[in-house]
Formats: C-alpha cells, structure tokens, sequence
C-alpha cells in the first residue's frame, strides 16, 4: 500500500510538472533503493557513507562518537544535462528521495539537509560544515564562481534564517532566495518523502514535501521561477548533502531517484517525426492503447489546468510584489532628492569600490545580505566606506532596506552611524555608511578583538543612551529603534559609539504610546510587553538598552545557554545577584579588576531598571543619561525580579479587555483616557523607586 501511495505521488509531480510539454524523451533515469559502499553510479565523500542497513548516513552516526562539525555529500557521478547551450532549451526534471533526520537532543539539534546541482569538478569545500551544509564555505558562499543551486531543508536557525525549520531555494549563497517554514516535528521521527521538479517551459521549480501518514494534496511545498541558464552550467552533478555544526542529528537517506527530460522536438531541431499510419486491420488491437492514452491526457489537463490556476495566482503575487516595490522606490527617491545628506551612488562604483564585493573585504553577515569594506577612489582622501548589500530576493530586506533610508537619512546626529548614500541598480539594494574600524560592540565583549577598558565602556554607555535621547526626544518626531543590541553598537576610531542599523525603526509622535504592531528584534532584547503584544515603544527601546548595559558591565551575553540554569539569563541572574548584595560578583573577569566600584554598581543598577519587566517602571532615556552623569540618584529597585505589570494598548479600538500569562489590569479605557492615564502612571512608578531611595 505504501508502495502505491508512492507512487500515485510520484506520478502526481510528474503530471504537475509537465503539464503543456510535448511528447518527452528520457536523458537520464536512475533509482536508488538500498545502497552500499560500492553501489555503482554513487560517489560518497566527507563523512557520508552506507551503513549496513542498506541506509545513506550523510553525516557521522553515533557509533563514531563525536557527532559535531559534521559533512558529508552522495553525488550521482554521471554529468546530466539540463539545458541546450546552442538553443537555450531547459530540460525538465523531477528528483524524489525518502529521508530521516533523527534528533538526539530536542533542545539542540541541527542543521539540515540540501539537494543540489553542481558543475561536474565541484567538490564538497573544506570547512563546509555547520551553517554551510556541506555546500559552501566563507570563501565560496555568495560567489559567482561558485555556480550552485541547492534546496535545503533547514532544521537550525542562523541570523539569516526565518526560522528554525524551513524550506529554501539557494543559488551561490547559503542566504536563500525563497523560503517558507517546514512545520516538521522531528522528534516523531517520522519518515520524509522530497519531490523537487523543474518545468523547462514555464522555467518554474517546485518543491513538495509530505511524511508519513500525512495526506499528499498535489500541492507544491515552494515554488520559485528562475532560468537554470543563468545560474548552472550547461552540464552538472547532483547530489545530496547535509552538515551538523555544534548543534548535531543524523541525516539518512532511504532511497533516491531521478530523470530528466528533453522534449522530442527540441532534441530534433524542430521536426517531429511523423507517427506510421495504422492499418484498418490492426485498430482493435490498440484499443486498449487507445483508451490509456485518453486517460492519460485527461490526468495531464488536469494537472495543466491546476499548473495554470498557480502559476496565475503566483504571478498575481509577483505583480503586487513588484508594484509595492516600485511604489517604494518612488517614494524613497522623492524624499532623497529633496534632501541635501546622502547621494545616489551607480552600481559600478560600489563595484570598485568593494573589488566586485570580495570575500577578503567583507565586514560581517547579517540577516538581509551582507557588508563589505569600500573604498572610494573618486573621494579626495580615499574615504573608506561600509556597503552593505541587500540578499537578492530577500522581499524583507527591500523592506528592511527602504525604512532603513527613509528613517536614517533624515536623522543626524554624532552617536548615529551616518549614512552616506545609496543604490538601487540591476535588483540590487544597496547602502553605504561612515566606515567604523574598530568594528561592532558585541566583538570586543564576545569576540576576538582586544577587550574594552572600564573608562571606555562607561562612554559607550553613555554615547548609546544619548542616540537614544535623540531618537525619542530630541527629534521632531520620535523614533522608536526595535533593534538595540550590542551588535548594532559600532565603534569609531576613538571608541565612540555609534547606533546603527535602522531597518526595524519606525517614526511615531511624541505624545503616542506603542505604535508598532509587528514583532521584531532580537530575543534576549525585547521587552516583555513586546513578546506578548507585538507591541514596541521608547520603552522598550529602554529596556533593550538595560541589557546592553548589562552586557558592557558583565561581559556576558543576554542568553546564554552553556553557562547553567543560574546563570543563563543575565537579566535574572544579575538581579539575584543584586538582592543578594554580591552585585560586583556579575563584573566581566576580563576587566582584571581594573574599574571604578561606585561607576560598575551604579551601570549595573541602572541596567536592572532599564531593563525592569514593567514598563511603567522604567526611566525614560532621560532619566538613565541623568543616573549616569551623577546627576539622580540610583533607584531602590526590589530584591528579587518582579512580575510584569502592564497595560496592553489598543491602537484602534476605544476599549480593550485582556488575559495573559502576565499580570494586567482589568479596567476598560477609552484610547484618550489610556494614553493620559499610561504617561502619569508610568512617570509616578518610575519616580516611585527614586523617591523610595532618596526616602
């Protein structure tokens, strides 16, 4: 029965696949059942291998032991064709393969398996474990030479990723092109069954995945458009590939089959042969093929017809997509060309200026694309630059990338990173800012770079709260960041800081409260109100600030998971600390006990209120530049963490009634009456714990 059901699917995607191509001819077919070590027309290598179950392990299984910074490649070792270099024709193809991704530990596991086609001399890179899923490296990742498309299946999330599990289409970059979550439960163990098809004609890859017991419905997974010409050679591999980095799981591959096909007629240069004339005599002997022909054109306009109704309705999708974009664009050149701060840059001159975006000047990866040193010849001193690169495809980080400009290009002020202009030629997005050398906080507290001495850590303190006064209160309008972290903290050739990365921020007026009403951020920064709400403000923006401070006092990041139970949250364990008077205990080892006491204490202490679970009881920025500049006294903050209390604030609504795992308040406000009511109540509590110290 499995069997059939196996089939009926396989002939399904093929059917979807085809659907309006002519009469089809095989290139190549092969299927795989079992395998062994010497199974012919299978190539293993890295840590791949057949194991004595007849079962493909593409990483190392338990019995080796050590399971992390993993690889391992199965590759078919026949070249296939895909594509016509004198015709440009695209073959069609279809691969399908059964698999099992077995989780050891379910709170640390990882991180996937991929198919992929290659040129026929790609082999797996050194260091390609990890992130890389055994395709790519930090030198071959996102280069042109590189000429690689893979579909992964995901099951670690890095800052790229959307989630933890998902689906992705790559080309030449292990940032993929097109995602969609994979709402897996790994922890059944269940067995996996991929189809992955390409239509030569229509230039539409599709991918469908099921499991066991699930009901296969014929719909594509993903789906993407792209010409396999502009991104393969001609003639490549394929293969299979997975990786584990610190986080580990077993990748096993049950059975794999392919085939490709051109159609007749572009294998003829056009002519079809003419099909021989039947004899009268010989008709009722082909009835029966008669009839399964018939059936099976019915099955194939069906599928026609279903392949229609979605590729209508994704390039509806594409349209609106596309309208959005050029709406943006518009709306983005109008603001920059009323503007006098940062200017168009061409294509070809960050081109130059980074050496064709080379893998030896790049600064850092982050969740859109990447950032590149650049230096710009045509300046009078050879001004070095950051160009930061948006992925292609990436719909976010246009997104990302069109607020990032409207907000910061507007904005100036010494403890903001400057942007100095922008591009947006040939799909690409890019933007280029005030280079910072000595790099991003969180590498100097986390990283290799040398460690921060006391003195400069308090004055990085200092210059983040002051881009935040200017942020919240000192520009016309208020901008709410979403995003402060130590990584978003650069460092200028003085240790300055500097706030960057404005892609979350959002503009909002003075006297409103939260405005947003997406979650975004990073965990380990957002703010209670934030995760329950989807809700930012200035006040959240606060909070992350406290754990910025915390992290520049303790040395240490917001969650970390190696360091205990006790000690895993810094917020929780700072606190703990602080009811227990053994506040100087939590100070970062690397200072060699070379700080001032009464400046560790009081930024410490500041970062427990900042960073206080009710917002009505944190200080405003205001408040916190005041604390640090001995200016108000510190807060008597409670002995141990206390419950969030807060009010959830309606946007659009008059009233509101809510329940949550959180304390709240049960009376119903008018908007007017809320926004009133949250001001004074949350300036009495914060000043509540002042006055309680002063008292």
């Amino acid at each position: 029965m499995a069997s059939s059901s196996q089939s009926l699917r396989a002939i399904a995607v093929f059917l979807f696949v085809t659907s309006f191509v002519p009469v089809i001819t095989a290139s190549v077919l092969f299927n795989f059942t079992f395998f062994s070590p010497n199974t012919p027309g299978i190539n293993y290598s890295g840590d791949a291998y057949a194991n004595g179950d007849h079962i493909i392990q593409l990483t190392r299984n338990q019995a080796d032991g050590n399971l992390i910074f993993s690889a391992g490649h199965v590759v078919y070792t026949m070249p296939i064709q895909i594509w016509d270099p004198t015709t440009g024709l695209a073959a069609d193809f279809v691969t399908h393969f059964n698999f099992n991704i077995r989780v050891l530990n379910e709170s640390n596991y990882g991180d996937g398996l991929a198919f992929f086609m290659a040129p026929v001399d790609y082999k797996m890179p050194l260091n390609a474990t990890g992130q890389w899923l055994g395709l790519y490296n930090a030198t071959t990742n996102n280069s042109s030479a590189t000429r690689l498309l893979a579909v992964e299946f995901d099951t670690y999330e890095n800052a790229w990723d959307p989630d933890g599990n998902h689906i992705g289409i790559d080309f030449n970059s292990i940032v993929s092109n097109r995602t969609m979550s994979w709402h897996s439960n790994l922890k059944e163990e269940n067995q996996g069954s991929a189809w992955i098809g390409y239509n030569g004609t229509t230039q539409d890859l599709f991918v469908f995945l099921s499991y066991e017991g699930e009901e296969f419905n014929g719909t594509p997974s993903l789906a993407y458009n792209l010409n396999l010409s502009q991104v393969l050679p001609p003639t490549v591999i394929v293969g299979l590939s997975a990786s584990t980095g610190r986080s580990t799981e077993l990748h096993q591959i049950i059975a794999w089959d392919f085939s490709s096909s051109f159609g007749e007629a572009e294998q003829s240069n056009g002519t079809i042969p003419a099909r021989p004339a039947a004899s009268h005599g010989r008709v009722r002997k082909h009835v029966p093929w008669l009839v399964g022909i018939v059936i099976v054109a019915v099955g194939v306009l069906v599928a026609g017809t279903g392949y229609c109704l979605f590729a209508k309705k994704q390039m509806q999708i594409r349209k609106r997509a596309s309208d959005e974009i050029f709406k943006l664009d518009t709306s983005m050149e109008d603001k920059f060309v009323q503007g006098t701060g940062p200017r168009r840059f061409t294509y070809k001159e960050l081109v130059a200026a980074t050496k064709n975006f080379s893998e030896e000047g790049k600064l850092g990866q982050g969740g859109f694309g990447g950032v590149y040193l650049g230096v710009l010849s045509n300046s009078p001193a050879m001004e070095k630059v950051a160009v930061k690169r948006i992925a292609r495809g990436s719909s976010q980080g246009r997104k990302e990338y069109v607020s990032e400009v409207t907000v910061i290009s507007r904005l100036r002020h010494r403890n903001l990173v400057r942007l100095i202009g922008w591009c947006h030629e040939y799909s690409e997005f890019l933007l280029v800012y005030e280079y910072m050398p000595n790099g991003s906080l969180d590498s100097h507290l986390f990283g290799k770079r040398s460690s921060l001495a006391w003195p400069v850590r308090y004055k990085i303190a200092h210059g983040l709260a002051s881009a935040l006064l200017y942020l919240h209160e000192e520009w016309e309008q208020c901008v709410v960041h979403r995003d402060v972290k130590a990584s978003n903290v650069m460092l200028d050739s003085s240790f300055n800081a500097k706030l960057g990365d404005f892609g979350l921020a959002r503009f909002v007026d003075h006297d409103l409260g939260s405005q947003t009403t997406v979650l975004a951020g990073t965990m380990g920064y957002l703010a209670p109100e934030c995760v329950t709400t989807s809700k930012a403000s200035k006040e959240s923006d606060v909070y992350s600030f406290g754990v910025v401070a915390l992290e520049i006092a303790c040395g240490r990041k917001p969650v970390d998971p190696k360091a205990g139970e006790e000690k895993m949250r810094l917020v929780d364990w700072v606190w703990e600390l602080y009811g227990q008077g053994r506040l100087i205990e939590a100070v970062d080892e690397r200072l060699d006990g070379e700080f001032e006491r009464n400046q560790v204490e009081r930024l410490m202490i500041l970062g427990l209120w900042c960073a206080h679970p009710d917002h009505s009881f944190r200080p405003s920025i205001r408040q916190a530049i005041q604390v640090l500049t001995l200016e108000a006294p510190l807060p008597s903050l409670p002995a141990t963490v206390p419950q969030p209390t807060y009010y959830a604030p309606p946007l659009a609504l008059d009233g509101y009634t809510t329940t949550s795992n959180f304390t709240y308040s049960s009376k119903t406000v008018t908007a007017g009456e809320f926004r009133s009511s949250r001001a004074s109540s949350r300036a009495s509590s914060a000043d509540a714990l002042l006055q309680v110290n002063t008292s």
